[in-house]
């Protein structure tokens, strides 16, 4: 137990840093900013190229960390509709309730998986990010559009999201990955070492970045819609991937990769989407902030469950 809280205290000190150096003003608002776009262009494509080129593919593999990661978030995007009706929250609210369930800090789950696994965890994390995001960004935006409009323009949003998507670097980065994974170029010479230092710098400033985005005074506001995104995303999220692990043959190094991102809080950029979108942006801070500080205790309490019962 304190093996792993203590590897996974320098993530969370880097977070705190980043949010007292936000406050200080150190070095400007502007660089947050600058450096949030440095990260989703730069960083962030060459830590997914550069692992997803190198990691040992399968049919079996892909397909078993589909089945799972989907059940654990198709649950969560269920629990946070449902509950949203039945607490008769409006649409822009239950919007935020959704993005808080279903999204996640792909950061965050990146860093723990390399700190408790190493460069096979980080291998793996990259797959589960490529899995992830088309059919996240698919599903919420679509979502959020009938909650908050009515549906109404959703053909016009949905094209809107796939263009994004083609143009997304974070995709471009995985399937380029891929490709020269399939063929063989696993050790491509300049590319391969540019992108290794590139990667290697993309963890902490990301972790930098999200602490920059926390706003700790939003958690005076926290409410039902704070509480119902929180038992969405870390406990239904979590929970069912360990029941669809129970179903699939997955080891249980894949298994724990997984439920980093189930524990993981949600996005920092679902607050820039609620904005955007006309959902409940206030609200959506303070599930950001929230699960964020709660992650400091769930995600390694989560991890020491998890190794309990595949140890059992």
């Amino acid at each position: 137990m304190l093996n792993i809280i203590l590897s996974i205290a320098p993530i969370f000190l880097l977070l705190v840093l980043g949010y007292l150096l936000r406050r200080g003003g150190i070095p400007s608002v502007e660089f947050w900013n600058l450096n949030d776009r440095l990260v989703y262009w730069v960083l962030f494509p060459a830590l997914l190229f550069n692992n997803t080129s190198r990691i040992t593919l399968s049919g079996d593999l892909l397909t078993a960390f589909a089945v799972v990661i989907y059940t654990g978030f198709g649950s969560a995007v269920l629990f946070a509709l449902v509950s949203s009706w039945l607490a008769r929250l409006d649409g822009a609210t239950a919007s935020s309730v959704l993005q808080g369930a279903a999204r996640h800090n792909s950061f965050i789950a990146l860093a723990v998986a390399e700190r408790l696994i190493g460069a096979e965890g980080l291998a793996l994390a990259a797959l589960v990010t490529a899995l992830l995001i088309p059919v996240t960004n698919i599903t919420v935006v679509t979502l959020m559009v009938l909650l908050i409009r009515g549906g109404g323009n959703l053909g016009i949003v949905l094209r809107a999201v796939l263009r994004d998507l083609v143009r997304n670097p974070l995709l471009i980065a995985v399937l380029l990955g891929i490709t020269a994974n399939l063929l063989g170029a696993t050790s491509i010479p300049i590319v391969h070492d540019m992108t290794k230092i590139l990667g290697a710098a993309a963890l902490p400033i990301m972790l930098l970045c999200v602490g920059a985005n926390i706003r700790i005074r939003a958690m005076a506001s926290a409410g039902l819609p704070v509480i119902l995104s929180v038992l969405g995303k870390q406990l239904i999220f979590p929970a069912m991937i360990l029941v669809a692990a129970r179903f699939t043959p997955i080891s249980d190094v894949a298994l724990l990769v997984l439920i980093f991102y189930g524990a993981a809080p949600t996005a920092a950029s679902a607050y820039t989407l609620a904005r955007q979108m006309g959902g409940n942006a206030p609200v959506m801070a303070t599930i950001i902030t929230l699960q964020t500080a709660l992650s400091f205790v769930t995600l390694p309490a989560t991890v020491m469950l998890v190794q309990f019962m595949t140890r059992g």
